[in-house]
C-alpha cells in the first residue's frame, strides 16, 4: 500500500530535479540570467543544488518503493 505514493513521489522528484538541471545547463549554456537581479554564479550554483538535492530526493524515495 506505501509503496504507490513512494514511486509517485520519487517520480516527481527526479522529473524536477532532471527538468530543472537541464534548464539552468541550458541558460548557462546560452549565457542568460537563471534569474533575474541576482548574480549569475550564484542563482546558478544554487539551481543546481536545488536540482541536485530533488534528484537525490527522488533517487532515495524510489530505493524506498
Amino acid at each position: 500500500m506505501e509503496r504507490g505514493p513512494a514511486i509517485f513521489a520519487g517520480v516527481v522528484f527526479v522529473l524536477f530535479g532532471g527538468a530543472l538541471l537541464a534548464w539552468t545547463a541550458s541558460q548557462v549554456c546560452h549565457r542568460r540570467p537563471v534569474a533575474q537581479g541576482v548574480s549569475p554564479v550564484s542563482s546558478a550554483a544554487v539551481a543546481t543544488v536545488a536540482a541536485a538535492l530533488a534528484l537525490l530526493l527522488g533517487a532515495w524515495c524510489l530505493t524506498r518503493a
